[in-house]
């Protein structure tokens, strides 16, 4: 299917007392409808959070942040909240959700942290690393309806999303 890819200026910034859930998805929301501003089309929002406990775990930026933030993983549980949007710029419909995935980090040596880090550098992804690359040898396990929604786009959710609004696929 033919599409178009675009990065659209929203901000970010978590809202007064907004739970994870309501971030991923006004995010969500905003960047389909941002998109929706300039084509005549079905458009795709989405955006992700990291959640260990009640936190919400940010985008580290550099290596020392990101060593930290696999530190503090170590061993321990971690929810990413995935926000899909499904926006008809032509009628205005919205179809709104989020898909949680949960990751099981190994217990990580410093070392191991360091190497990883140095050789992905993933410091633009909320968790410090990529699960489609190196980032997957960190978990003991991963649990979830949709794999897809670990790397930011869930997939089996966005299809059924896709034929609700009359799109056959495949």
């Amino acid at each position: 299917m033919p599409f178009e890819t675009m990065a659209p200026d929203v901000d970010e910034t978590r809202q007064a007392g907004e739970t994870a859930t309501e971030l991923v998805q006004r995010l969500s929301e905003a960047k389909a409808r941002a998109g929706g501003d300039t084509a005549n089309a079905l458009v795709i929002g989405s955006d992700q959070v990291a959640v260990l406990g009640e936190d919400i775990l940010g985008k580290p930026g550099a290596h020392e942040p990101a060593c930290r933030q696999l530190e503090r993983l170590s061993g321990q549980v971690v929810t990413f909240m995935t926000g899909l949007c499904l926006y008809n710029s032509v009628s205005g419909d919205i179809q709104l959700d989020m898909v949680p995935f949960r990751v099981h980090f190994h217990d990580l040596k410093e070392e191991q942290i360091d190497r990883y880090l140095r050789r992905e550098q993933p410091y633009d992804c909320a968790g410090s690393f990529r699960s489609e690359g190196l980032g997957i040898t960190l978990f003991r396990r991963m649990e979830g309806d949709d794999p897809t929604a670990l790397i930011g786009l869930p997939l089996i959710r966005l299809s059924g999303m896709l034929h609700a609004a009359g799109v056959t696929v495949p």
